[in-house]
Order: structure tokens, then sequence, then C-alpha cells
């Protein structure tokens, strides 16, 4: 209990120190004012992400992110490879299955009847198989959301100011109400 006073105390002291972005829709500069549309453009992150749905790597060019286009195509087409070779494996030992339980004669059995795969194999074969083909499915489920997400999120990242302005430095302060107790903390300080 002790623990969890000390951290929302931290928590709730370190907010204090926070200050908020500076608003620059409406910023004059050398005499020009520039309008929200060349600052802000809300639908960005809805056209990047639109992008990438229909195509794999279209909302990372959309954001002029280049390098990231084979990244995403990667995340989409490796998973992709690996679940239609599982799965066209799986259905290969799935059909010698079959015909072997109906007694006929296998990929995987000779000619002189001599079995390559025993039924109990084919079996563990199939299982395998499919869990692998399910598990590269949900890879690249996974993989297509996250381009979708990046290039989304990108987008709104590209926004924002990420100039040399914006610094960090540690100092000491000191706390008024215990002085015998000297605080360190941190201040975060945003120049013009």
């Amino acid at each position: 209990m002790f623990q969890k006073n000390v951290i929302l105390a931290i928590f709730l002291l370190s907010s204090l120190y926070c200050f908020s972005q500076k608003d620059t829709t409406n910023v004059v500069v050398k005499g020009q004012k520039l309008s929200s549309n060349n600052i802000y453009n809300p639908l960005s992150p809805s056209k990047a992400a639109f992008y990438s749905a229909v195509f794999p790597g279209g909302g990372q060019a959309y954001n002029k992110k280049y390098w990231k286009v084979p990244l995403a195509w990667a995340a989409v087409g490796i998973p992709t490879y690996f679940y239609l070779d599982n799965n066209g494996e799986y259905k290969r030992y799935r059909k010698a299955y079959k015909l072997r339980k109906r007694g006929l004669i296998d990929e995987f059995t000779l000619e002189d009847g001599t079995e390559l795969i025993s039924l109990t194999g084919l079996e563990r074969a199939q299982k395998t198989l499919r869990g692998n083909r399910d598990l590269s499915l949900l890879v690249v489920i996974i993989g297509y959301v996250l381009q979708i997400v990046e290039a989304s999120v990108n987008a709104h990242l590209l926004q924002f100011d990420a100039s040399d302005n914006i610094t960090v430095n540690p100092t000491i302060m000191s706390n008024p109400i215990k002085i015998e107790a000297p605080s360190v903390g941190f201040s975060f300080k945003y120049s013009f």
C-alpha cells in the first residue's frame, strides 16, 4: 500500500511540471500568416490508413517513408508464403491419410506395400502443419493490421513539430515543504 501511495505521489508531483504544446494553427512567420491547411491536415491519417488497407505499404508511400514499404510487404508477404506452404503440405498429408484409411495406396506407400510414414505419423504431420498454417494466418492478419496502424500513427506524428528546440535538462529542485530532504527531478523545456 505504501508503494502505491509513493508512486501516486510521484506521478501527481511530476504532473505539476508538465506543459502542453503551443497552438500552431495561427502562426505568423515573417509577416505571413500561415493557414491551418499548411500545418494540420485532419484527413491525412485516414488517407494513409486507407491506402495501407487497399495495398500494403501504400500508406507508408503516402507518408513519403519509402524505406518502410519493403518492411510492410515483408510483414504481410513472408507469413503469407508460410501460410500457403503449410496449407499445401497439410492438404498433401491429409489426402494421404484419407487414402490410407480407405485401404488405398498413397504417395507415402511404395509399390511393394512398404509405408514410408505410418498412419500415426500422418496424423501428427497433419496436426503440426495445421497448427503452423493457423499461426501463419494469424501473423498475416497481425502484420496487415500493424502496417495500417503504423501508417496512420506516422501520418499523425508528421503533423507535430519535432525540431531541435525540444530539450531535456536534468535539474535539482528545492522543495519548500521538506527543506531537509532535497528533491531531484527533471525539467522539460520547449524553447522557441
